[in-house]
């Protein structure tokens, strides 16, 4: 209940700090803090408006990314005139990679900010890249497109988009291999050998063979990590001849 109060009562203490902190990662004054306040609120804080709608921050995620792809999209298509759909569309998905936003989110310790049930260190890497988004989304719709857009290109864009350096960055390195695999008609899988339930979190190691040789193994919280950091150790086992194939 006090949480509710505070969004309904915009002169409370804790509103009044959290709008300061909030102008200081903007580089700007809210108009509406409501729309802040929910782009932290964690779905586990259980809060619905007057009409049973859930409060949390995962519409304004929609929506941010929804902008954070507008805005990056529009900007590749300006710096890039000779990029066509497919090249255009890859170097987007690499600015705006879960790990990149990821990323953007710690830079801006967007954590610290989150209303939630669980504790922080309970949450995974993508509640940074959530929140990020979430609070584009906010930006949106408190200010409009002019002001989200200003925002994206001081967080992301100014700082962190050079378009020769994108061009070599790897998304995602199972997918990389995998092509090559498929395009040098080697044979390849991921095997989970081991899932040791006993860790204070969870934990699955994963081995990957190419031509049924075990060339890389990893361990990771989750099978996909597990199966993307393999990945990545492999790349680099074959590095030269993957990247004479691209």
């Amino acid at each position: 209940m006090k949480f509710i109060r505070n969004i309904l009562n915009s002169r409370s203490d804790k509103d009044g700090n959290f709008f300061i902190a909030m102008s200081k990662t903007l580089g700007f004054k809210p108009s509406n803090l409501q729309f802040y306040q929910k782009a932290f609120t964690h779905r586990s804080m259980n809060i619905r408006d007057k009409i049973g709608n859930p409060i949390n921050y995962e519409r304004l995620e929609f929506l941010g990314d929804a902008m954070l792809g507008a805005v990056v999209a529009l900007h590749l298509f300006k710096e890039v005139p000779k990029g066509n759909e497919g090249y255009l569309t890859k170097m987007r998905s690499k600015i705006v990679s879960r790990e990149h936003l990821n990323e953007l989110g710690k830079e801006l310790n967007l954590i610290n900010f989150i209303e939630s049930k669980i504790p922080q260190n309970s949450f995974g890497d993508n509640v940074h890249g959530n929140l990020f988004e979430a609070l584009v989304g906010a930006i949106f719709l408190d200010k409009g497109y002019n002001q989200c857009e200003k925002f994206i290109f001081k967080t992301v864009i100014i700082p962190h988009v050079d378009i020769e350096l994108l061009e070599g960055k790897v998304i995602s390195y199972k997918s990389l291999l995998i092509e090559w695999c498929q395009k040098e008609k080697k044979t390849f899988y991921y095997e989970v050998y081991e899932d040791t339930g006993n860790d204070y979190q969870k934990h699955f190691s994963v081995k990957l063979s190419i031509n049924d040789k075990v060339v890389a193994k990893a361990r990771a919280t989750s099978k996909k990590k597990a199966e993307e950091k393999a990945s990545k150790r492999a790349y680099f086992v074959f590095q030269k001849r993957i990247d004479r194939t691209q």
